[in-house]
């Protein structure tokens, strides 16, 4: 028996203000999967839907219509405290800019998703967020705040926070938006190791065309629909 795709949409819709005058479409029926160990790039102008699409997935909105499976689960059922917690199983997120808690050392940050799953940190938490700060090669650097590090460090930093909890499913919205050039290849190919070495479904948002060209599949989307889908 295979296994089910780590997201699988079916005709998803999503408006807003819905019932009014003012109802807007933003996303017109669609249809994608995304199976375990794809590593792909969302494309597209702005205004095409990506973000929308990603709060979607990421379960943070909810679509008007269609089906959204994360991980094989029918999510259209769930309650709210279900759909908290299968995003915080399930899904690690990366953003453009890595909201990390500025009081917080960066242990403490890629800590925390163990201490809001758990409601306690613990040796294991702590030991494994020290071997992702190892692996993001941030050791050395464990308790140093998010001021006393690089734009760079402190998006490895958010990057090792994201998999703090072996999610099954990457969601990065422009991971790389702001930074150079060398560091944002840095930060991509962590993101690759990661797809490699954990077999974590990974959907990346981004405007580099030389990222997307990178990835093992691309996902284009225009005026809410998907325009194409290459590598699929």
């Amino acid at each position: 028996m295979s296994e089910a795709p780590v997201i699988q949409l079916e005709g998803l819709t999503k408006a807003y203000n819905v019932g009014t005058p003012v109802e807007t479409e933003v996303l017109h029926g669609l249809d994608l999967s995304l199976a375990q160990g794809e590593f792909a790039a969302l494309i597209g102008p702005s205004g095409s839907g990506k973000s929308t699409l990603l709060n979607i997935i990421g379960l943070l909105e909810r679509p008007t219509g269609g089906r959204l499976s994360i991980a094989g689960r029918d999510t259209a059922s769930l309650s709210e405290a279900e759909i908290t917690a299968l995003r915080g199983r399930s899904i690690g997120f990366v953003f453009q800019f890595h909201h990390l808690l500025p009081a917080f050392s960066a242990l403490e940050n890629v800590t925390l998703p163990a201490i809001i799953a758990r409601g306690v940190s613990d040796d294991e938490a702590e030991a494994t967020a020290l071997q992702l700060l190892d692996a993001v090669g941030l050791k050395a650097h464990a308790h140093k705040k998010p001021g006393e590090l690089s734009g760079g460090q402190q998006q490895r930093v958010a990057i090792a926070r994201a998999l703090a909890l072996k999610p099954r499913l990457i969601l990065a919205d422009e991971p790389t938006g702001n930074l150079d050039t060398h560091t944002a290849d840095d930060i991509f190919a962590l993101l690759r190791a990661f797809n490699r070495d954990t077999r974590c479904a990974c959907l990346i948002v981004t405007h580099d065309p030389r990222l997307a060209a990178r990835c093992d599949r691309v996902v284009q989307l225009v005026d809410g629909r998907i325009a194409e889908d290459r590598g699929a």
